[in-house]
């Protein structure tokens, strides 16, 4: 494939395959200033009777990729920016299924919860309903028309 054109899922010609390594394939591309960037194989088909190469990418995906410093591939940042990196472990639970209190997977509203707070589907309801007491900053209406600025 050395050599190939690399055409782009918009149709935009990206530049030429230097090389073949690691499972990915050089891109290097510019007129004056050109860089490299690894993309990996499996977003390429090679068509050899025209030597061209169609990506499954953008060419601003492309563009926006890790560029390869002295010739080195980072696999692990290409990996990310492609969306191909493992995930993080799920987090440590407590018993069965019991999320720790730090848990990053906790949700704004169970938070709120905690807090003694109501939940934001129940302060709209009550906004609907007819407000919300003025302590908490609400008006005596729940309907925007019919507030004016200035005016509570």
């Amino acid at each position: 494939m050395e050599g190939f054109e690399v055409f782009t899922s918009d149709d935009c010609k990206i530049g030429h395959v230097a090389e073949v390594r690691d499972r990915h394939l050089i891109v290097e591309h510019g007129l004056l200033k050109k860089t490299r960037h690894a993309v990996p194989e499996t977003f390429a088909y090679p068509t050899d009777g025209e030597q061209i190469v169609r990506l499954s990418l953008s060419k601003e995906i492309v563009e926006t990729s890790p560029k390869l410093e002295n010739g080195s591939i980072d696999t692990q940042a290409v990996a990310e920016h492609f969306g191909l990196a493992e995930g993080t472990p799920a987090p440590e639970t407590e018993g069965y299924g019991e999320l720790l209190p730090d848990d990053p997977a906790r949700s704004a509203d169970q938070d709120l919860l905690r807090a003694g707070g109501a939940p934001a589907d129940q302060e709209r309801a009550e906004i609907r309903e007819g407000g919300l007491d003025a302590d908490r900053g609400g008006t005596t209406t729940g309907y925007l028309s019919d507030r004016t600025p200035g005016r509570r």
